[in-house]
């Protein structure tokens, strides 16, 4: 007798990260892609892949199928728990979580402590602390990849986000299932619904711990989640958060295809110099120019999490609306102007 449903597809999902993974380390290091998998357990060492875990119903699913996969394609699994603090016993949690990793065969299992800022507001605070945190342990311990648990629930609501915020095809597009400096983040659960990860946790009697952040109506998440969500639903029907992960997938496929667009336009859009002409931006598709003159900003000094749209349509503004007006001030202390056909971007 097989697996639970809902224990089979996670573990399905996690399968085909770590075939990714290992697929893509033997190809790196000269061995055929075809016999990765039979080939992984002769290389010394064997690679390390950890979990970010929270201790909440995605992430223990996420564990628990990872250290049931690794073993498999000869991967060592590994764990790690991010305390930020923001609740009163945090870091007792975190040494429950770590205790409950340990359980389910992971080594090495950590917690790590973060201090969590205030820029960008609370919640973008601690995902930056939290990925910092995860950068430092993926290099401390030599991880080939970590994996995270987002599921197909929290990728539609990353899309409807993206979609209030009127940030253009790139938010729409939601999470990368791979993200992070030469891949290091994978998502293998972004098809799997957040009901099938409990209810893997339920059948297998693993303890899950419920982030009272996540039932916080001061979180806009949190707001979106309990009431945004089921208000579309009601109205529109079930499937919503079907349609919202498959809008993300193909807005992805775009928002590649664009910046392939932009990068191999950019240079024939400047001078000998390299300062961006304006006449050859004008001649070029907005999503394309302006792709570019976002590139052209974040290359000279402007914060990426800071730039908005509004920012690069006032920038646009200079080649498809220029009146004579001054400088456009742009995050970073970053400034775009108009000279002599030509557009500067600097750090004023």
């Amino acid at each position: 007798m097989g697996p639970h449903p809902a224990v089979a597809a996670i573990r399905l999902a996690v399968r085909r990260v770590l075939h990714d993974i290992v697929t893509e380390l033997n190809t790196t290091a000269g061995v055929p892609a075809a016999t990765a998998a039979e080939r992984l357990p002769e290389r010394p060492p064997e690679p390390l892949v950890l979990v970010a875990c929270s201790g909440g119903a995605d992430s223990m699913a996420l564990a628990s199928a990872l250290a049931f996969e690794a073993p498999r394609l000869g991967i060592r699994a590994g764990g790690v728990t991010v305390d930020h603090g923001l609740q009163s016993g945090s870091d007792l949690r975190a040494e429950e979580v770590v205790l409950r990793l340990r359980e389910l065969g992971l080594d090495p299992v950590e917690a790590t402590a973060v201090t969590v800022g205030r820029e960008g507001g609370p919640e973008a605070a601690a995902r930056d602390a939290r990925y910092a945190a995860l950068d430092a342990a993926a290099a401390r311990h030599g991880a080939a990849a970590v994996l995270l648990g987002h599921t197909r629930d929290d990728q539609a609501e990353t899309v409807l986000l993206g979609l209030a915020r009127g940030s253009g095809i790139r938010s729409l597009s939601g999470m990368a299932a791979v993200s992070g400096a030469g891949g290091r983040y994978r998502r293998p659960f972004l098809q799997v619904d957040r009901q099938t990860a409990r209810k893997a946790c339920m059948v297998q009697s693993l303890p899950v711990w419920d982030d009272p952040h996540n039932a916080d109506p001061a979180y806009t998440r949190s707001r979106l989640r309990h009431e945004g969500l089921p208000a579309l639903e009601k109205a529109l029907g079930k499937g919503v958060v079907e349609a919202l992960a498959r809008t993300a997938q193909l807005s992805r496929d775009d928002a590649d295809a664009l910046d392939t667009w932009a990068r191999q336009a950019e240079a024939g859009v400047r001078d000998a110099s390299g300062v961006l002409e304006c006449a050859k931006l004008y001649a070029l598709p907005p999503a394309v120019r302006r792709r570019i003159l976002r590139r052209a900003a974040i290359e000279a000094g402007a914060p990426a999490g800071a730039l908005f749209a509004r920012h690069i349509e006032e920038v646009d503004r200079l080649i498809t609306g220029w009146r004579g007006q001054g400088a456009i001030n742009l995050p970073g202390k970053v400034v775009a102007r108009r000279q002599g056909g030509r557009l500067v971007i600097r750090q004023g």
